[in-house]
């Protein structure tokens, strides 16, 4: 993985999984250890979902750069029907505590999004690759 990759996904990763260490204690301290354990779950799917998409895009982008912001915005609606469809099969679980699980999946997103649209925003990525020689004459 490239340096530029690598720095996008610490730059979100790392203010996405500070959210959810902050919404496992404020969910331990309110509803216990199905709280705290229904948080930690929601974070490391947000995590895991949003990962394995934002490596996706990043391919896409190396490989097929015209297909980018197609692909971007198509990814972006399969990992939010994802997330629904997790919270729909784990609506009625008793592992944990499904609020504390609902509200840490919606953090931690939104959390992530920002932060993704942030590195994204302040990454100096170069439009021009620089190795390619231009037309021979």
């Amino acid at each position: 993985m490239p340096s530029n990759d690598v720095r996008t996904l610490l730059h979100t990763a790392v203010p996405t999984l500070a959210v959810g260490a902050l919404a496992t204690v404020i969910a331990g301290v309110v509803s216990g250890g199905k709280g705290a354990l229904g948080a930690v779950a929601g974070t490391l799917v947000v995590v895991l979902f949003m990962g394995i998409g934002l490596v996706v895009l990043q391919r896409t982008a190396r490989s097929l750069p015209q297909l980018f912001q197609a692909m971007g915005l198509m990814l972006y609606v399969a990992q939010l029907l994802l997330l629904f469809i997790f919270l729909a099969l784990f609506k009625d679980t008793t592992l944990f505590d499904f609020k504390a699980f609902a509200f840490t999946l919606l953090a931690t997103t939104v959390v992530w999004v920002a932060a993704q649209a942030r590195a994204y925003m302040k990454a100096k990525i170069m439009y021009i690759d620089p190795d390619k020689t231009g037309p021979k004459s």
